[in-house]
């Protein structure tokens, strides 16, 4: 039998630590401090982000994107999106360990199989044929990076939409959506600073498409105030991408009738998804009660297989209670964006997974993540 080293015994404690043997990511952690450690396979089966970037409590180890908690064994006890555990949701076993010389040892014919390799990278050949966001118009630049490769601006198809260069190094499958149009000519607007991330495109958008994670990857922000539990929705298909309206309910202390007293805290707000393969997004946000209107453009450039460029637009109307909020107003929505933002990102930096698994049965789908098996669908269909 070969046993394969893995950590110091004396550096495992209640806090998971990401490790590898034989080139498979594993995590090790104590379930209670005085406890023996415990080793499993470095992803929740949900969505396979990596467990080491979990919290333990009450012996409870619980995965930091959708709060899905597992106990010692791996068996999982909560799924607070839906409350029911569904077939599969518990954690396969991890590898007999053994501790000598003061280190962990794990045996190498335990050790749980690879991550999937049937995944959409930023490098897929399929990804040619659509329209992709190469900087913002007031960026002038010559060169961009783009699906690996680098492109000549002058020498490529391009166009400008919404204040970006957008190219298509091929014939592309299908245009640009045209929903936020009108709110670009009668909204205020504004940009946040573009960002990078080493997360994938597809798992970049498919983030901004999850309605589950608020509440555990937003907490320091706006997620505290979210339910957990996310009502049944629907979801409309259009070509080559889909649609979701959702009724929900949302705290807006900011609101100035409620500052009046005119108006709780407590508010309905319509929520606007649309997708467009391959990466373009938007999400509206019509509050209901107040009257504002907030609409957020997303849009994710795949320039290489560790990079990928992150463009945020907002377009205001209402905000503050008048119709063209101010520059102050402004910036403080900016600002807040930007922190909701980094909240995402920090998650994305401990991803150990390099594309967005296009097979269903390679991930665990619940009944919130309709949005993103409409995702995955579209996206195999697009690269077909």
């Amino acid at each position: 039998m070969q046993w394969l080293p893995i950590a110091r015994d004396a550096e495992v404690s209640t806090r998971p630590l990401a490790v590898t043997a034989d080139g498979v990511p594993l995590m090790v952690y104590r379930p209670e401090p005085d406890a023996d450690p415990v080793v499993f396979a470095d992803r929740c089966p949900h969505r396979l982000v990596p467990l080491s970037a979990a919290v333990v409590e009450d012996g409870r180890l619980r995965c930091a994107y959708h709060g899905w908690e597992f106990d010692a064994s791996g068996a999982c006890v909560t799924v607070p999106s839906q409350g029911s555990i569904p077939p599969r949701a518990s954690l396969p076993p991890g590898p007999p360990i053994k501790i000598f010389d003061g280190t962990i040892h794990v045996l190498a014919a335990g050790l749980p199989a690879p991550d999937p390799t049937e995944l959409l990278t930023n490098e897929d050949p399929a990804l040619r044929h659509g329209w992709h966001p190469v900087g913002l118009a007031t960026e002038r630049l010559d060169e961009v990076q783009l699906l690996g490769e680098t492109f000549r601006l002058a020498e490529s198809r391009t166009q400008e939409r919404w204040g970006m260069i957008w190219l298509a190094p091929d014939e592309p499958k299908v245009g640009l959506f045209t929903d936020p149009d009108a709110d670009d000519r009668d909204y205020v607007g504004a940009w946040l600073p573009p960002a990078r991330t080493p997360a994938s495109a597809g798992l970049v958008a498919d983030n901004f498409l999850d309605v589950a994670h608020f509440p555990f990857v937003h907490a320091k922000t706006f997620g505290a105030a979210e339910e957990k539990t996310v009502p049944r929705y629907e979801v409309s298909t259009e070509p080559y991408g889909c649609r979701s309206v959702q009724e929900q309910w949302f705290d807006n202390p900011e609101d100035p009738g409620v500052l009046a007293g005119i108006r709780p805290v407590r508010q309905r707000r319509r929520a606007t998804y649309v997708y467009r393969a391959p990466f373009q997004l938007l999400l509206r946000l019509e509050e209901l009660d107040a009257g504002a209107v907030k609409t957020i453009l997303f849009f994710a450039q795949p320039e290489s297989a560790t990079s990928t460029r992150i463009y945020t637009k907002m377009l205001f109307h209402g905000i503050g209670g008048v119709p063209d909020p101010s520059a102050e107003v402004v910036a403080g929505e900016v600002a807040f964006e930007e922190a909701v933002l980094a909240e995402d990102l920090e998650l994305q930096q401990r991803l150990r997974i390099t594309g967005l698994p296009l097979r269903m049965r390679d991930e665990l789908h619940v009944r919130a993540d309709l949005l993103g098996v409409h995702l995955r669908r579209i996206l195999a269909d697009f690269r077909s």
